[in-house]
């Protein structure tokens, strides 16, 4: 069972949201913006309503594999499903693995097993973006929040293991936002919403 649900969460998290979406705007977000299939980039070069959209489809690709996994043999596979998925939407077979940077895919799979750490990196997320505009920053600090938070709250060593594996995977896929934010150079939310239609 392990095996063929590992294979499919996968496969669903390389689902190709943000092309899709974007293809009906005209946008291929691999080569426009900053050329990541992601919902930020969705929104800077698509408009608002695509990048919600890529956002909400993008929570979903890692909501379901968890969710199911854990319906199907408990936590253990959930928390292994929810990694499989984010691996799928970071490095899809189905494009040469080069994918998202696996933020809201991440994100989505914190909501279903660790839904109380997700809030409060969800809050964390919207204040940072609120007062510094930079999306980037706000999804390095999740990253680095949620395994403290796991922990904080008495999850067992194997979740907080895989959850702190997860978000450094999407740390890692981030080095080039890091290098752009070390160097003043990383775009801002704000700037986007300006420069794109609704």
């Amino acid at each position: 069972m392990w095996p063929v649900a590992l294979v499919v969460s996968y496969f669903v998290g390389t689902f190709p949201t943000a092309l899709l979406v974007g293809s009906r705007k005209g946008v291929d977000p691999t080569k426009a913006g900053s050329n990541n299939p992601g919902a930020t980039n969705v929104y800077r070069t698509a408009g608002r309503r695509a990048g919600v959209v890529v956002l909400f489809g993008d929570i979903a690709k890692g909501a379901l594999p968890a969710g199911i996994g854990w319906i199907i043999s408990g936590r253990p596979l959930g928390f292994a499903c929810w990694a499989a998925a984010v691996v799928g939407h970071i490095f899809p077979v189905t494009r040469k693995f080069k994918g998202g940077k696996g933020v809201a895919s991440a994100g989505g799979g914190a909501i279903v097993l660790l839904p109380i750490g997700a809030a409060i990196c969800a809050a964390v997320f919207i204040v940072i973006v609120k007062v510094l505009h930079k999306a980037s920053v706000g999804s390095l600090v999740m990253c680095g929040l949620l395994p403290v938070v796991a922990a904080a709250l008495g999850r067992p060593g194997r979740e907080v293991a895989v959850t702190a594996g997860v978000c450094g995977l999407v740390v890692v896929r981030h080095w080039s936002n890091i290098k752009r934010l070390i160097k003043g150079e990383e775009g801002t939310v704000a700037t986007a919403a300006n420069n794109t239609a609704v």
